[in-house]
């Protein structure tokens, strides 16, 4: 666990706090005997803390920043997708104590269970050294001003910008199609392909369907504004 807390840059008093966060539901289970806890409460705490740290750093960050605007950035900040990058920053998914299925198929790797993951830890950090301990983490995890401009350019909804470019001019019709999917079921990339008047005008490829149509339209719209 010293090799964790030093990426973590925060050493535990209650080491046990930091052992529970990284026990998946299916180890807990597999484990009963040993009465262990699984990291589900503290992930639900976690992402509370989360939610209260980031609001207030946006609070303070943005004063002219109307309400809806600091929700867009906090949902973009705190997504799933943003915690499982800094569960891969943190290699959280080697400490992880998974039971034998979860650990066969896949589970190491998986974006949802790393994503909890990191919010039960800082959940733990916040138990054991309180919320200024819980702050400084997530500050260094999340909210530096590099990750802030780069979540902006994730939380654009570029499908609504395209629809409102295209109907600038009458009976235009925007369709999206699914063109594929890879990967491993825990890890999939979708490819999603955007046409005007039934021809292709952007394609695009992400770890959702919303992600990969977002990411044609995005595609759609440097071609129509190249043009």
């Amino acid at each position: 666990m010293q090799e964790l807390e030093k990426k973590l840059n925060y050493t535990f008093r209650n080491q046990e706090l930091l052992r529970e966060a990284l026990n998946h539901s299916s180890y807990a289970n597999e484990h009963r005997s040993a009465h262990l806890h699984s990291n589900e409460r503290l992930e639900f705490l976690g992402d509370s803390v989360l939610g209260f740290v980031t609001a207030e750093f946006l609070f303070c960050q943005h004063p002219d920043l109307p309400e809806g605007d600091l929700t867009r950035i906090r949902a973009a900040l705190v997504c799933e997708q943003s915690l499982y990058e800094v569960a891969q920053k943190l290699g959280l998914g080697q400490y992880l104590k998974l039971g034998r299925g979860e650990e066969a198929g896949g589970g190491r790797e998986r974006i949802s269970i790393l994503a909890d993951a990191t919010e039960a830890v800082f959940a733990a950090v916040y138990l054991d050294g309180g919320i200024e301990a819980a702050s400084a983490l997530i500050h260094r995890c999340l909210l530096d001003a590099e990750k802030e401009e780069g979540v902006e350019e994730r939380r654009r909804d570029y499908k609504t910008a395209l629809q409102e470019l295209v109907q600038r001019q009458a009976d235009q019709v925007l369709t999206y199609h699914m063109t594929g999917e890879a990967g491993p079921d825990h890890d999939k990339t979708f490819q999603a392909e955007v046409q005007l008047n039934g021809l292709p005008i952007g394609a695009g490829s992400g770890h959702s369907k919303k992600e990969a149509e977002q990411a044609a339209a995005k595609a759609a719209l440097e071609t129509l504004e190249e043009t």
